[in-house]
C-alpha cells in the first residue's frame, strides 16, 4: 500500500508542495521562494514579536543572608 504524500502551500507564493524528502526547499515551493522569504527576515520584515528590554521588570529579590557558622 502506498504511503500518502503529504501538501503544504508554499509560505510565499502559495502554491502547492509535497511534504516529502526529496523536496530540497520544503516548506517552500523552490529556490526563489526560499530565498525570497529569508531576504525578508533579514531585512526585518518579519519579527518575533517579544517585549521591550526593561519593561516593568520585578525587582531582584534581596540577596539572602549566609548561614551561620557553627563554631
Amino acid at each position: 500500500m502506498a504511503k500518502a504524500v503529504r501538501a503544504v502551500r508554499c509560505p510565499t507564493c502559495g502554491k502547492d508542495v509535497e511534504w516529502k524528502p526529496e523536496n530540497r526547499f520544503r516548506p517552500f515551493c523552490s529556490e526563489r521562494c526560499k530565498q525570497i522569504d529569508l531576504g525578508a527576515w533579514a531585512s526585518e520584515a518579519y519579527r518575533v514579536p517579544s517585549a521591550p528590554p526593561d519593561a516593568e521588570l520585578p525587582d531582584a529579590p534581596a540577596p539572602a543572608e549566609p548561614p551561620a557558622r557553627r563554631r
